[in-house]
């Protein structure tokens, strides 16, 4: 009796050996495909490794989905109301990348605030030849404000490495946190009132309608000429004209982007000629134990939804 097919399985890439090894010879990889007409009626499910979209037109394409796995925490390119709306699950990686994102937070922060980049380069040139004390004088981190926008568990993680700094701590969410309040000492602002008074503003809160553009001309100008902004969020939270707008005038000290909008930015971009600013390839979550985690869960929320069970993490439908 020959063997029943492999479930087959839409998926963008390459991927990970980490996703790749615990499913070989259980689906069928099929590379991912927007193009109208090319035959996947009979995908079992959707695994989104590097976030590409997911909307209704492709799951109208897919009529055996039965599971969407996304690798990683961040969902704003699955539409979870199409989804819902055909019984589809989602699931994602939640919960194990918080402590990584926070580092690297922090990472842009200090390397904004010192300089590091700059630093750098100038140390490899042959221009430094002789150590200058007055030269390249960046801020200190110690004893500044850090305001947050988005306490949710990256944003509470960040305001605990923030304590070893005997930072002030700031922070703006949808819903006040009480509970956070009382355990790392953290004070609830309003965001125009945290803009202005925060050294540094890092942004940690998911894309939403809310949030889309939320860094903009009016909310920049409420900022600190002194200050610098940290994007460990998503791309689309800052408005990137007025953001390059906002370095180049000074409007602003710097800052450090783990995040883009568009990602990554075209070659030629102004941004990516300005000193004043930090930019990393979205490595928010990249360190070898979380990305091992990351796989994990999302080969485990696959597997789930493949056999009809409950994912062992699956994203709430929108209400």
């Amino acid at each position: 009796m020959p063997a029943a097919p492999l479930p087959r399985v839409m998926a963008d890439g390459p991927l990970a050996p980490a996703v790749l090894e615990p499913l070989a010879g259980q689906v069928e990889w099929l590379p991912w495909t927007n193009e109208p007409g090319t035959d996947y009626a009979d995908v079992a499910a959707v695994y989104t490794y590097g976030h590409p979209h997911v909307g209704g037109a492709l799951l109208d394409r897919l009529p055996k989905c039965r599971v969407v796995s996304n690798y990683g925490v961040g969902v704003d390119h699955i539409d979870l109301k199409a989804a819902a709306a055909r019984n589809i699950p989602v699931g994602n990686t939640p919960g194990i990348l918080d402590g990584a994102t926070a580092d690297m937070g922090f990472t842009l922060l200090l390397a904004s605030a010192r300089r590091l980049i700059e630093g750098d380069t100038y140390a490899r040139s042959p221009q430094f030849t002789t150590y200058d004390p007055g030269y390249m004088l960046g801020r200190e981190v110690h004893g500044a404000t850090l305001g947050i926008l988005g306490m949710g568990r990256i944003g509470a993680q960040v305001a605990k490495r923030a304590r070893g700094f005997d930072m002030r701590v700031l922070y703006h969410n949808r819903n006040r946190r009480a509970e956070v309040e009382a355990s790392l000492g953290v004070e609830y602002m309003a965001l125009d009132v945290l803009l202005a008074a925060s050294d540094y503003v890092m942004l940690c809160c998911p894309l939403s309608d809310a949030t889309r553009g939320i860094i903009n001309r009016e909310t920049l100008a409420k900022m600190k000429p002194t200050a610098t902004l940290v994007n460990i969020a998503r791309g689309p939270v800052v408005d990137t004209a007025a953001l390059y707008e906002a370095l180049a005038e000074q409007k602003i000290a710097g800052a450090g982007l783990d995040v883009t909008d568009p990602e990554p930015l075209p070659r030629d971009h102004p941004l990516l000629k300005l000193p004043n600013v930090v930019i990393a390839p979205h490595l928010g979550s990249a360190t070898i134990e979380t990305r091992r985690k990351m796989a994990e869960l999302s080969v485990a929320n696959l597997l789930a939804g493949l056999a009809g069970k409950e994912l062992p993490h699956r994203v709430a439908p929108p209400a």
